[in-house]
């Protein structure tokens, strides 16, 4: 399993929708899409919410995204996670 951050972006018809049944049934889609949220966090600032959950692939992660967009209004951007020293073993074989 792959770590993914997921940050959205409320829009009008999002804001409406906010409640606690909403966050479970967000997290239920996470897990039909063969993930598990990890956290989530409201932001203050340029976005408003920060989701960390795992998937299995990359196209588990997209599916979720886009299901999560299309239940809540919310817009999300979601990027794969590399742990840092993961990362710095693969920059270690660079020439």
């Amino acid at each position: 399993m792959a770590t993914f951050v997921m940050l959205g972006k409320y829009s009008g018809e999002g804001l409406k929708g906010m409640s606690s049944a909403r966050t479970e049934k967000a997290k239920e889609l996470v897990k039909k899409c063969g993930g598990t949220m990890q956290t989530a966090y409201a932001l203050l600032g340029e976005q408003d919410l920060l989701v960390l959950a795992d998937f299995p692939s990359a196209d588990n992660a997209a599916k979720a995204s886009i299901a999560l967009s299309k239940l809540t209004g919310i817009a999300f951007a979601t990027s794969q996670a590399i742990p840092v020293d993961q990362f710095d073993k693969l920059m270690e074989s660079l020439p």
